[in-house]
């Protein structure tokens, strides 16, 4: 399956400019034969919500979403605030060409007081869906810094690990080290996507990428620029690069 990454800067707390460009994304990504869209981290709304928060949670567009992908033939990964029993997470939502709910994701690891402050801690440990033959795996930006949440993945039968995610400065090691670590460890794919630019006190770092079971990176975005990038994921690299790199049969698991 051809995926694309999309590299953004969201509109602050504003549904409708979002799902406009959105749509656009949608529309370049199919024409280049794309069959899944990735967005960062808080993408639909904007991540220093604070006040504004409540209400973004409880009107997420997602019908909307669901309705846009169905135009558009494309799935997508997107992401913004779920309301939900009394709670707000931090999510992301896969949503198939047919406007589909695959499956939704919670953060589970919250990043500083930021993060503790706006949201509620998911506990799901492995969010997983098949999907035209690949199974994917969503994790959330710090999740996916505790090699814990990647294994368990792997151990699912994850063939790509989609990762949304608000990285800013000073932590570019995770984009530049990090995420193709955590490919080669477990010998599949991670698409690692990032926003952009400024927002309030945060600064974006860009450099979105997908990495591969072997740890080589073949797609790299800038730190600054929007963009759209791509990848091929094959299934049966992740099954050939775990039958030769056995990391996941040969763990002595009986004595840890």
């Amino acid at each position: 399956m051809k995926i694309a990454i999309w590299q953004a800067q969201s509109s602050y707390c504003d549904y409708d400019a979002n799902l406009v460009r959105l749509s656009r994304a949608l529309q370049q990504a199919k024409a280049q034969q794309a069959e899944l869209l990735i967005t960062p981290e808080m993408f639909m709304s904007g991540y220093v919500l604070r006040h504004h928060l409540p209400a973004l949670a409880d009107s997420f567009p997602l019908t909307a979403l669901q309705a846009l992908a169905r135009e558009q033939q494309m799935a997508m990964v997107i992401t913004g605030p779920l309301a939900e029993n009394g709670n707000i997470f931090n999510a992301s939502w896969l949503i198939s060409d047919q406007g589909e709910l695959l499956a939704v994701y919670r953060k589970t690891h919250l990043f500083g007081e930021l993060d503790k402050q706006q949201f509620t801690a998911g506990d799901q440990p492995v969010c997983i869906a098949r999907y035209k033959g690949l199974n994917i795996a969503m994790l959330i930006c710090y999740d996916v810094e505790f090699p814990e949440t990647v294994r368990a993945a792997a151990k699912a039968g994850a063939h790509l690990i989609a990762v949304a995610t608000a990285q800013m400065k000073p932590f570019t090691f995770v984009n530049r080290h990090l995420i193709a670590t955590r490919a080669w460890e477990n010998q599949l794919y991670v698409a690692y996507v990032n926003q952009i630019g400024r927002e309030q006190h945060l600064e974006y770092v860009g450099l979105s990428l997908v990495a591969a079971p072997d740890g080589s990176v073949i797609s790299q975005a800038s730190e600054t620029e929007e963009q759209l990038l791509y990848a091929q994921i094959e299934p049966s690299t992740v099954v050939s690069a775990q039958h030769n790199n056995p990391y996941l049969k040969d763990l002595r698991t009986d004595i840890f």
